[in-house]
């Protein structure tokens, strides 16, 4: 039990005192940065679904 508080505290030091945080602005950025890229991934993902899609329609139609 005592090596898991030491855990904890060794933990807790770390994320408050040698871990650099972004800013805010930073924070905001990047989480823009990351929507836009899922957004276009997701477009992207879908056109080449629908392709595959009709590509197979139409192979098993023949």
């Amino acid at each position: 039990m005592r090596r898991f508080i030491n855990y904890c505290k060794e933990s807790f030091v770390e994320l408050t005192k040698k871990t650099t945080w972004p800013t805010w602005e930073k924070l905001q950025s990047s989480a823009l940065l990351v929507l836009v890229t899922t957004v276009l991934l997701a477009a992207v993902l879908w056109v080449v679904d629908y392709a595959i899609q009709n590509l197979m329609t139409l192979i098993y139609t023949l």
